[in-house]
């Protein structure tokens, strides 16, 4: 609960609550719902007003119930850090006795909270950033019970693409056979949403983006379903990466994305057939012949020209360029 605790800036939520702007007082048994209708994240929704005046789209969740685990996709930049977030500090505000920033809101117990989110190492100890993820990983899935609330950003990206996949796969199952927490996990594994028809409390769920003329534009809303892509490139984009960059990693996307739906065998013939591997090796440059102007260049004195012969010499020189 430290971490939770830490994030959360006490004198911008109790200036809201002292306001009366929206929040309200959480229904508490001990039962394991987390039911929250149009909750908000109180430190963003306040840097939101303070720098632009832009309202916080406010999100439901609903876990405990029919659904103890939401399976979050969606493009990096969307909002799926923040909708993690704040359902965690919801569950910390509710049990010290605090109101809550939401409309509507039924927490049940939350025995323990892990959170497994953020990327960091610890070098003096000999620990990768890989590393740390998967030893807060550990702790959680070994420390984790029905009472838990879990929320995991991004399990296995820090190792190969198949061995990250098969440690965020083996982890969502854990959480739903073993743990049998409530848990809020995002990632960038669309291969995840298939469990969703196996795992009977995991349920798929997305934040809206819509794409146009090869654009972006986030909507930051959480609704059912599964996302069709990461934009992963539209955001490079965003953050400022060359255009050629940008146009390249486009080329390589759409030939990848051809090889996956042609057959994983013949990914290896379309990244053959891209432009950097498909173009002949670079020659060297060969030396041109000296034009005419040069030669004659070569054979001027400038220090003998008197300022006729100077002129004279621009308009032989231009004659020669035609």
């Amino acid at each position: 609960m430290a971490t939770a605790l830490a994030e959360l800036d006490l004198t911008c939520a109790l200036a809201d609550l002292a306001a009366g702007e929206n929040w309200c007082r959480p229904k508490m048994d001990d039962s394991r719902a987390l039911n929250i209708t149009g909750g908000r994240h109180p430190v963003v929704e306040q840097a939101l007003r303070a720098q632009s005046g832009a309202p916080f789209i406010a999100n439901d969740c609903d876990l405990g119930d029919a659904s103890d685990i939401w399976l979050l996709t969606g493009p990096n930049m969307a909002g799926k850090s923040t909708f993690l977030r704040q359902n965690a500090l919801f569950s910390v505000l509710a049990q010290m006795g605090s109101f809550v920033p939401a409309r509507e809101a039924h927490i049940g117990l939350v025995s323990q909270l892990f959170s497994r989110v953020g990327a960091s190492d610890d070098l003096a100890r000999g620990r990768s950033t890989f590393m740390v993820e998967m030893v807060e990983t550990a702790a959680l899935l070994n420390q984790a019970d029905a009472h838990s609330l879990v929320i995991l950003d991004e399990i296995g990206r820090g190792t190969a693409t198949y061995d990250g996949l098969s440690i965020a796969w083996a982890t969502l199952e854990h959480l739903h056979e073993v743990n049998g927490c409530r848990a809020l996990f995002a990632t960038h594994y669309h291969e995840l949403t298939a469990l969703s028809e196996k795992l009977t409390r995991v349920d798929n769920a997305t934040v809206s983006v819509k794409g146009h003329d090869g654009e972006v534009i986030f909507l930051h809303e959480v609704r059912q379903g599964a996302a069709d892509r990461s934009y992963g490139v539209q955001v490079a984009k965003l953050a400022g990466l060359p255009q050629s960059v940008v146009d390249r990693a486009r080329t390589v996307l759409d030939a990848l994305e051809k090889g996956d739906r042609e057959g994983g065998s013949k990914r290896e013939a379309f990244i053959d057939d891209l432009p950097l591997f498909a173009a002949p090796a670079p020659q060297a440059p060969t030396k041109a012949e000296p034009s005419a102007v040069e030669d004659r260049l070569k054979e001027i004195l400038p220090d003998e020209l008197t300022p006729k012969d100077a002129l004279n010499l621009i308009y032989e020189l231009k004659g020669l360029t035609k």
